[in-house]
């Protein structure tokens, strides 16, 4: 478990975060492991159309973004991105959230943070964020879930940590988000939310974490 040390100090990291009132989650990445999913989701999206699976950049990006900004990325401008996106929404993503694997202690630790924390959803999914709470047991263990709908723009931009903040009454810098990419380092600096970042070791974040048991240990102090 390690504090950032790109613009802080340990001291100034970990003060952050002693303030913090609401703790929100991204959900590819951080609250599952969707990899495996989300590969056999677009993969039949491009092989229905005579494409070869996702490379290692393709999956990257898929991870971070909304569908209709991975689809524009697989496809390009070609003829083929509205019917592969006419075809998206038919196949719906629902088959493929049952390929979601929870990370361990996820559960246990979203029940203690609750005794003393608001929590929160913030993901750049839409349409599937609730059900994949649904299928998995957990749309009671959040006081609010926040999608790419529910904002004018999607992370890398403020719109859903600012929401968070917003909805709850509080200031930016009093909640914490937990992220693994890029996607999440971005949008957590432009809403002014200090960020624990789950294990991705190269994002600037105020604290790095491999397990949510340590989560556990820094939030409510075991």
């Amino acid at each position: 478990m390690e504090t950032s040390t790109k613009g802080r100090t340990s001291s100034e990291s970990l003060k952050r975060l002693q303030q913090i009132k609401v703790v929100a989650f991204d959900c590819d990445g951080v609250m599952f492991d969707s990899t495996e999913a989300n590969t056999a989701y677009y993969n039949t999206v491009l092989n229905h159309f005579g494409r070869p699976g996702m490379n290692a950049e393709q999956s990257a990006y898929t991870q971070m973004h909304t569908a209709d900004l991975s689809m524009a990325f697989l496809f390009g401008d070609d003829g083929d991105l509205e019917k592969a996106q006419a075809f998206r929404k038919e196949m719906t993503y629902m088959p493929f959230i049952e390929l979601m694997r929870m990370e361990p202690h996820l559960r246990s630790a979203l029940k203690k943070l609750r005794s003393r924390y608001n929590t929160a959803v913030a993901s750049n999914r839409t349409d599937t964020m609730n059900r994949v709470l649904e299928i998995h047991g957990l749309e009671g263990d959040f006081d609010l879930v926040v999608s790419a709908m529910d904002v004018p723009r999607p992370k890398p931009h403020p719109d859903e940590l600012l929401k968070v903040a917003d909805h709850f009454g509080v200031r930016p810098d009093e909640v914490v988000y937990l992220g693994d990419s890029l996607v999440d380092e971005q949008a957590a600096k432009a809403a002014g939310t200090p960020l624990i970042a789950y294990r991705s070791p190269d994002l600037d974040a105020d604290l790095h974490i491999r397990s949510f048991r340590e989560l556990e240990n820094v939030l409510l102090g075991q």
